[in-house]
């Protein structure tokens, strides 16, 4: 499922990059422009709030992803959030080796904590599309902080990219969409089997299932 949801990120990727070829130092056709983050995105970081480890400990239901800067930490709950976002690292692990932002593409019911920004697109940017964009999009340079590193809200609006015509995009996002579409439903189906695993493999350890007269 794991290598099967890259090859489709790899296939966004690709067209995302045949559809909007240009950078900010390149010349571009009449329609395109040059912008700011700022102008496509929608920070929902009011709405975070923070869960310790003491707190997630006590809960028993645990049935809604809790997602930190860089990756999912644990289940617990309730949620705060339902739909499909873009989460960007916001201080911690915010960069990788190449100076490109920590991302998560995240949908459904869910839980985040303060170390992550909350996206979503506008001015014809869907999470899709904006998760493609920012993929591509250096922001090494605008982390702050050398003990802590952090990309802060003011430091993110700021970042200058392409802004193609809101018909192309538009193109663009109905193309991947049926990409993300089977990713989403690959991971809704790895989360099912892994909740199986933990669910079984306990019960075969301890002998309480027993296996042994099944014929393979």
């Amino acid at each position: 499922m794991i290598r099967l949801n890259d090859n489709l990120l790899e296939q966004a990727l690709t067209l995302y990059k045949k559809y909007f070829p240009y950078n900010v130092d390149d010349e571009f056709p009449n329609g395109w422009r040059i912008g700011t983050v700022g102008e496509i995105i929608e920070i929902h970081d009011s709405k975070r709030i923070p869960l310790s480890s003491a707190e997630r400990m006590k809960m028993t239901r645990k049935i809604y992803p809790y997602y930190g800067a860089a990756s999912l930490m644990d289940y617990v709950d309730d949620f705060i959030f339902n739909g499909k976002y873009l989460l960007l690292g916001e201080d911690g692990t915010v960069v990788d080796s190449s100076g490109y932002p920590i991302l998560q593409y995240v949908c459904g019911k869910f839980w985040v904590n303060n170390h992550t920004h909350i996206l979503t697109g506008k001015l014809g940017f869907n999470v899709e599309s904006l998760y493609m964009l920012f993929k591509q999009t250096p922001v090494k340079s605008i982390v702050t902080g050398a003990v802590q590193p952090k990309i802060s809200q003011t430091n993110l609006r700021s970042i200058r990219v392409v802004i193609p015509p809101k018909k192309l995009l538009k193109d663009y996002n109905c193309l991947v969409d049926p990409l993300f579409s089977l990713f989403r439903l690959n991971k809704e189906e790895n989360k099912s089997l892994a909740t199986l695993r933990d669910t079984l493999l306990p019960k075969l350890m301890s002998g309480e299932i027993d296996v042994s007269s099944v014929k393979i």
